[in-house]
């Protein structure tokens, strides 16, 4: 029925439209053509307005009839379009037709042809039209939404086919001199501007047990849901979660679920996918998808019914991306997690009982997808247990061995492959949560198997169609690639079941197997792949070595030869963008973990020349290399025979090792902004090693758990680590060092003792602090000025900007005379016997009087408290 919300918004558009025609001096007339005058071209006058006044009259003998006559003659005016300039009154007209269907039911037809007339072309006369009566063909149009709250089934069936008629735009039946058609996309931006969009989607509440009309209104939200500022305005009317509940509906014709799921998905691209995901993650919208999901998995058969499951799943992963999502609660975790493993675990469960997925490409997509939403559900910690149960592990190792001849195989060879990629990359996420299920099903063995096939000369054509089998076209990169990630992942757990099982297994020395044939078959057109292969085996060979001497030395001379390999690399490839770069950190990082604190392993890298290696790329003036090179050299400095290593080393033009140190920490301190003048001297004695961060930032308060800013200064900037260095080469003898050089050694020289320095000063500070103490303790007036200061600092730092109606609650003590914070924990020691009379005596202290003889307190009467003050307390 015509509801008193939709005639309010009519009242409003009315009051507009009046205002508007009121300040017009001249009456809007259009023409009615004749059949004479149609062959001649020519209009005929007609007075809107009249019409209606018409409308607006009341009680009087024979009006209906004359109002609908003058209607029908309106609607046979404009068989050709609308004019933009009468559009207004057009609508004023139909306003009022709508608004007397609910006593006069035969105004429907009125209305209804109207409606019709909104989908022929919108004329223009001028060129300017389209701007003039912008406002008023908004207006317009938005009204359409509102008439759909009149309970008439033909009416809101025209009105949703006049809307989706704003998309097909047909050219006018007859060209009318003087006119010419409004852009085809004006009816849309109007459509847009007017809000149109949001009616609509409050209009599928009006529609719960009428399918016919449901379906299209989804019909023209679909249309609306093409333009991103239609599918913002229905995201804010709460489009995704009122469509998403109603999936389930009863519809025969299947419509209902396409467009709703079509619908769905231009939100989620075209508005706030977050927003979109939150209006979702409810568990009323969860148990749709789960029963519509459901119901396509065991009973769809056809193309597009599997089409639209894959539709669904997809919609699915990315609520479920969201972790306040109920996927647990409603079930549909557990019921994915079967769908994912019943072809590989077998399942007496009666949702997959007699099911089995073909080799079609919407079963293989389908495939792919269960394996990416267990990567996504694993991320939620508790569905870890759901895992277990489903036996997602043991699912997933089903794919983790070589291809077996002659076995009939559900998938297609290259269909295979990608399933075998997906699976291993999913167990790369899934295993580190499942240490117990992955050791049960003997991981490490099955990886290293793998690895070993991988390795083999064994005859294998890879298709590498995949995102996962990218660079794996005819070999088997790929599969190493994704099983070497696995590896890394379980390694780096540091979990010492699982690495000593790795390195019983005889991992190490598989590892340095694999690197070494690599390297002696060089593979130009997949370097990117090679490099990334070699980068994961040495960050799995530091993982396994690091702490463990027995380790580093299986790791032996083999490793530090593999070792010595990368770094020899043409220093022009770390900028070829290829993964160079990460290669030499993988590798640095094998030094630290692999080869120091071995002492036969550091001579054997030092008679190789390593540390003259190590300086070649230090003397690349790679920043992001530095830190850690220079960590690494102290680490050898230990080693009695680096020294002469180091002070053999000669760079480019003669530059000798400490030159280099040198003249790194004169640029270290340029970037930390320490002050020196132009031959390198100290310009502030007070603050020799200050820089400008430290300057400019003054004091910054740290949480207990973060280190402070003068253990980051030394952690992170490489100063300290040069003054080991040169510490450890006894800061004499140096050679090839210039005057500036000197200079810059002598500060180098002093840099500890510019750091006690620091230490003296703090202690002035806390000294200080304990003299200010004493005298506020010793002297009234001192105190008094402390505890000023510390009410006027107290003040200044509280919020004045109270919210109305606040209850202020006063947290200051009166009369307390004492400037030492109150701390959260209060040590409070019994109050003597004598003063409270024992344990039986009254315990209302609160309201005795208590005054001071001598020097010590004393019990005396009790004294009645007259009009106390009722004071709250603070909470």
């Amino acid at each position: 029925m015509w509801t008193e919300e939709a005639a309010a918004t009519a009242k409003a558009w009315e009051s507009g439209f009046r205002n508007k025609s009121s300040s017009s001096s001249q009456i809007p007339v259009v023409g009615v053509v004749t059949e004479d005058d149609e062959a001649q071209g020519v209009f005929k006058s007609m007075d809107l307005n009249h019409v209606i006044k018409l409308l607006e009259e009341t009680d009087k003998d024979g009006l209906e009839e004359k109002q609908l006559k003058f209607v029908k003659k309106l609607v046979q005016c404009f068989q050709n379009g609308l004019p933009l300039r009468d559009l207004a009154q057009i609508f004023k007209i139909l306003n009022l037709c709508a608004g007397k269907i609910k006593n006069q039911p035969r105004f429907v037809e009125s209305a209804y042809d109207i409606i019709k007339l909104c989908g022929l072309p919108f004329l223009k006369k001028k060129v300017s039209d389209e701007i003039t009566y912008a406002e008023d063909t908004a207006n317009s149009i938005a009204l359409l939404g509102d008439l759909m709250k009149i309970p008439s089934s033909e009416l809101r069936i025209q009105i949703c086919k006049c809307i989706v008629d704003f998309y097909h735009a047909e050219p006018p039946k007859k060209h009318i001199p003087g006119y010419q058609q409004a852009s085809s996309s004006y009816k849309i931006q109007m459509a847009e501007v007017g809000g149109l969009a949001k009616t609509m989607v409050q209009s599928i509440t009006l529609l719960e047990n009428q399918l016919v009309e449901k379906l299209w209104v989804l019909k023209v939200l679909q249309h609306l849901s093409t333009s991103e500022v239609n599918c913002t305005i229905m995201m804010k009317a709460q489009a995704a979660s009122g469509i998403c509940t109603h999936l389930n509906d009863p519809d025969p014709s299947g419509q209902l679920l396409f467009r709703s799921s079509e619908i769905l998905w231009n939100l989620l691209e075209k508005s706030s996918k977050e927003e979109v995901i939150q209006q979702l993650s409810n568990l009323e919208c969860l148990l749709a998808l789960k029963e519509v999901f459901t119901n396509l998995f065991m009973r769809g058969f056809s193309h597009y019914d599997r089409q639209l499951r894959n539709d669904i799943l997809v919609i699915t992963t990315i609520i479920a991306q969201n972790p306040e999502a109920p996927m647990i609660e409603c079930g549909f975790a557990k019921d994915l997690i079967l769908f994912a493993t019943f072809n590989e675990v077998k399942s007496q469960n009666l949702l997959v009982k007699g099911l089995k997925l073909s080799n079609s490409y919407e079963d293989f997509e389908l495939k792919k997808l269960l394996f990416n939403v267990i990567v996504i559900l694993c991320k939620d910690l508790p569905t870890v247990q759901l895992l277990i149960d489903g036996k997602v592990i043991l699912a997933l190792f089903t794919y983790v061995k070589k291809p077996e001849k002659q076995k009939i195989m559900d998938w297609s060879a290259a269909q295979h492959e990608e399933l075998q990629l997906h699976a291993i990359a999913t167990l790369s996420s899934v295993a580190p949560l499942l240490i117990e299920e992955y050791m049960s099903c003997q991981g490490n063995a099955r990886v290293l198997a793998f690895l070993e096939w991988c390795e083999s000369e064994d005859p294998f054509f890879s298709h590498g169609n995949s995102f996962h089998g990218t660079g794996g076209r005819g070999n088997k990169f790929a599969q190493m690639r994704y099983s070497l990630r696995l590896l890394r992942a379980m390694v780096y757990l540091e979990d010492e079941t699982v690495n000593t099982d790795l390195c019983e297994k005889g991992t190490i020395q598989q590892m340095i197997g694999i690197f070494k044939n690599i390297i002696s078959k060089p593979n130009e057109k997949e370097e990117a792949i090679v490099l990334e292969i070699q980068s994961d085996i040495l960050l799995i060979l530091s993982g396994l070595c690091e702490n463990h001497i027995q380790r580093k030395e299986i790791f032996g001379t083999e490793g530090v030869d593999m070792v010595l390999h990368v770094m020899k690399t043409d220093p022009r490839k770390l900028q070829s963008g290829l993964g160079y770069n990460v290669l030499l950190f993988s590798t640095l990082d094998s030094i630290w973990c692999c080869i120091l604190g071995c002492y036969p392993s550091e001579d054997y890298f030092l008679e190789k020349e390593g540390i003259f290696l190590l300086l070649d790329v230090l003397a690349l003036n790679q920043k992001k290399f530095c830190n850690l090179i220079l960590g690494i050299m102290v680490e050898f400095c230990d080693n009695p025979k680096t020294a002469a290593h180091v002070n053999a080393w000669q760079g480019k033009k003669d530059q000798t090792a400490a030159s280099l140190l040198i003249k790194l920490w004169r640029r270290e301190e340029k970037e930390l902004g320490v002050k020196r003048d132009k031959n390198g001297k100290i310009i502030d004695t007070k603050k020799p090693l200050f820089t400008s961060f430290q300057e400019e930032h003054k004091i910054i308060p740290l949480p207990a758990n973060c280190p402070s800013i003068a253990v980051m200064d030394v952690s992170e900037n490489i100063r300290a680590k040069i003054y080991a260095i040169l510490g450890k080469l006894d800061f004499e003898n140096l050679p090839g060092l210039s005057a500036e050089d000197f200079v810059t050694l002598c500060i180098i020289h002093r840099y500890l003792d510019f750091k006690i320095q620091a230490t003296h000063k703090q202690r002035e500070l806390a000294n200080k602090s304990w003299e200010n103490f004493l005298a506020r303790t010793s002297n009234a007036k001192t105190l008094k000025k402390a505890k000023r200061l510390q009410e006027k600092a107290i003040e200044a730092s509280r919020y004045h900007k109270r919210p109305q109606n606040a209850v202020f609650h006063q947290t200051d003590i009166k009369g307390l005379n004492t400037t030492v914070p109150s701390g959260g924990v209060v040590t409070v020691e019994s109050t003597p016997a004598r003063l409270v009379g024992g344990p039986l005596a009254d315990t209302a202290i609160a309201l005795k009087k208590l005054p001071i003889r001598g020097g010590a307190l004393q019990r005396v009467k009790a004294v009645e408290i007259v009009d106390a003050p009722k004071k709250s307390i603070p909470t």
